[in-house]
């Protein structure tokens, strides 16, 4: 079943067949595996898959929906994407998303994007607008300004997104939720939040390269730097910056906060809906927002003020990243160690330690208390993938877990994190819905920053 199908006199389009009303009564037709035989699925039943960045995670995307329809591939990095290239023979090329989406309009359903940071918003407006169902790696964006048009847009036009914190659609997280929600340490004051604790300031600074800006270097063979820079102000080619680094340079990436708060922060920002804070304030070691403010900094202690809400009362976030580490809880058996990526959740009647993508587990602290603890009955349906929940959602014609209007407010987070940096020790009060600092005018300027000519959301 290809192009248009019959349903009682009634003709039903694809994009409905794939993600609305449509596809209960398209199943009803063709049910799953009558035309591909035994243990397959009918053509009819394979989403349309194109990748925008297939190297490096964004090569794991498309791989973790290879058994769809991969019909197109797009990437600026031949290099980098050879993997993919290699894996998916059939799929037609590209190095512009923009001619791809063009080309290939009437013959893509979905969009996985894998790009670095500060391409996100501009991949997936361009996919969503033709009514594409986009799937985009984290941050969502690299403006809060971005998130909040894509969030829009997504709605306009209908598409079903997923963004790529994959830990969303673990068992860890609703574990963690049910616990929380059953009152399992009372009352949550503190969320204490980690990104490789211990001194690593190499992962994501690069303060002690400024210097070797002022080198000059050929851009390699096969990477057209031009749409790899996309929106962002155009800088010369330099190898500190591909593949990879980007993310600790801050015109491109968002630092540790960005690659990681969507993951680690995501059981808490669900089970206590914490929504947007009403004040943000870093601080960072060995950094100076005058003289460093294109890099992330060596480590962070971000503060997050979250107001009362519904049922629970004011919660304080702190971020901890690179060599600044959070304090021990006292409970905390002396054997065992705080989660280098992940929480430490505090109550008023206990804590609950927990790490990312459900690394250590989720565990009440002493040992003593999670073993007198009388588990709740599940609350949460499962999962059976992150992936899998988008392309789910897809043929299903409901939400994904994660979708824009969730993952958009939790990207927001860091973005929020990345503007405190530049004004450290600063307490700076935020209007989510206005979208403005009130209290520093200066901050707003980072709320929405420009695009090179040329490029537009």
């Amino acid at each position: 079943m290809t192009g248009r199908s019959k349903t009682n006199g009634k003709t039903i389009g694809r994009r409905r067949f794939l993600g609305g009303a449509g596809a209960a009564a398209a199943f009803t037709i063709v049910p799953r595996g009558v035309l591909g035989g035994p243990g397959r699925r009918a053509p009819s039943d394979r989403i349309r898959i194109a990748g925008i960045g297939v190297g490096g995670q964004g090569g794991g995307d498309i791989r973790a929906v290879g058994g769809e329809d991969v019909v197109a591939l797009c990437d600026v990095d031949d290099r980098r994407a050879g993997d993919s290239f290699r894996r998916f023979p059939k799929a037609k090329r590209y190095r512009d998303f923009r001619k791809m989406l063009d080309e290939m309009h009437r013959g893509i359903d979905a969009v996985v994007v894998g790009t670095p940071d500060h391409t996100h918003a501009v991949a997936c407006m361009a996919a969503i607008r033709r009514g594409k169902h986009v799937y985009c790696e984290k941050p969502l964006a690299h403006s809060i300004h971005e998130v909040r048009r894509l969030r829009q847009a997504a709605r306009r036009h209908k598409v079903i997104t997923q963004l790529g914190n994959q830990g969303h659609s673990s068992e860890h997280i609703r574990l963690f939720c049910e616990w929380i929600w059953d009152g399992a340490i009372g009352k949550v004051t503190e969320v204490h939040a980690t990104c490789g604790v211990g001194p690593r300031p190499g992962g994501y600074s690069r303060v002690a390269q400024l210097h070797r800006l002022q080198e000059t270097h050929e851009v390699p063979k096969g990477l057209d730097w031009d749409l790899w820079v996309g929106p962002a102000k155009m800088r010369p080619y330099h190898p500190m910056y591909v593949p990879g680094a980007w993310r600790g340079w801050l015109y491109f990436g968002t630092g540790a906060i960005g690659d990681w708060i969507c993951h680690v922060v995501d059981p808490s920002f669900w089970a206590l809906d914490l929504g947007a804070p009403k004040a943000i304030r870093a601080e960072a070691k060995g950094y100076d927002p005058a003289r460093h403010a294109v890099v992330y900094p060596p480590g962070t202690k971000i503060t997050f003020e979250f107001p009362a809400k519904g049922k629970r009362g004011p919660v304080k976030l702190i971020w901890f990243d690179g060599n600044w580490m959070p304090p021990r809880p006292a409970e905390l058996e002396p054997k065992r160690q705080i989660p280098r990526t992940g929480a430490i959740v505090i109550g008023e009647k206990g804590t609950i330690t927990h790490g990312s993508h459900g690394a250590g587990g989720v565990r009440i602290v002493p040992e003593s208390k999670m073993r007198a603890y009388d588990r709740p009955p599940r609350k949460l349906p499962r999962t059976r993938g992150h992936h899998r929940d988008w392309l789910e959602a897809i043929r299903r014609g409901r939400p994904a877990g994660s979708h824009f209007d969730y993952g958009g407010p939790l990207t927001e987070l860091a973005l929020l994190g990345l503007i405190a940096i530049r004004f450290l020790a600063q307490r700076l009060e935020w209007d989510a819905e206005k979208m403005q600092f009130p209290n520093c005018a200066e901050a707003n300027a980072y709320v929405h920053p420009p695009y090179r000519p040329g490029w537009t959301l």
